[in-house]
């Protein structure tokens, strides 16, 4: 069983990952990080079993808590000391805030490769995005013109999203990448290739949270097994389940 804990776990994104820790076969959810609240939530006499406790502090969290993996889903620049601060006590870090630096993902790197533990760095948990970065670092080879155009919702604060900033290291060169925030948007990003007398387009649209659920539990379990920093989820989805048949 493999013990997560959830950073941000009261934002938009750690109240559906709770949720999932907590349906799914293999892992245990066993206490989230929020940035201030209310003293840890104990359930009143009557309410049952306990529920993991909400913390303040990161440090309590890693004594109390001892996850063997913490889901990072909080934001910059606060999830650069949270992260290492988790390998620091022997938590493998599972990261899906954006905005890294490359000084701060190497710093990462580092520790993660000194203290021989994984740490995982997945700007898109979801597997959609992840195939879509692997077909266009394919179609990439084939031609000459490639621009990116990625869409999300008015409160995203990083601006081009990590998303589109990995999707075009995977390509392997320059690439011109457009941004648009907009209310009514969640999460769409399109990869436009351009040849003589035809246009690719390969074009990723997320709807809902409940999409990048099956790639932060595909995450958490593949970092037990790594030794050192992996960027991406396309490492890891090779070893999924292809879903059942509708």
């Amino acid at each position: 069983m493999i013990r997560v804990a959830v950073a941000g776990a009261l934002g938009r994104m750690g109240s559906v990952a709770c949720v999932a820790l907590q349906e799914a076969d293999g892992v245990e959810y066993v206490g989230g990080l929020i940035h201030h609240g209310p003293p840890p939530v104990v359930p009143s006499e009557g309410e049952g079993s306990a529920q993991p406790l909400l913390y303040d502090d990161a440090e309590k969290l890693f004594a109390e808590a001892t996850p063997d993996v913490l889901l990072d889903l909080t934001t910059q620049p606060a999830t650069v000391e949270i992260s290492r601060s988790a390998l620091r006590h022997g938590v493998r870090p599972v990261i899906g805030a954006t905005g890294w630096s490359d000084f701060d993902r190497e710093a990462l790197a580092r520790e993660a490769q000194d203290r021989k533990l994984g740490a995982m760095l997945v700007p898109n948990f979801s597997i959609g995005a992840a195939l879509m970065q692997r077909f266009a670092s394919e179609a990439a080879r084939f031609f000459p013109s490639v621009e990116i155009v990625e869409l999300h919702h008015d409160q995203k604060k990083d601006k081009p999203s990590g998303t589109a900033l990995l999707t075009a290291e995977r390509i392997g060169r320059e690439v011109p990448i457009h941004s648009v925030r907009m209310r009514g948007l969640v999460a769409h990003q399109e990869v436009l290739f351009g040849g003589d007398g035809e246009l690719l387009t390969i074009r990723h649209d997320c709807f809902s949270r409940d999409a990048f659920v099956a790639g932060m539990l595909a995450a958490v379990r593949a970092v037990m097994a790594l030794d050192g920093l992996v960027i991406g989820l396309e490492h890891v989805i090779g070893g999924m389940e292809a879903a059942p048949s509708a």
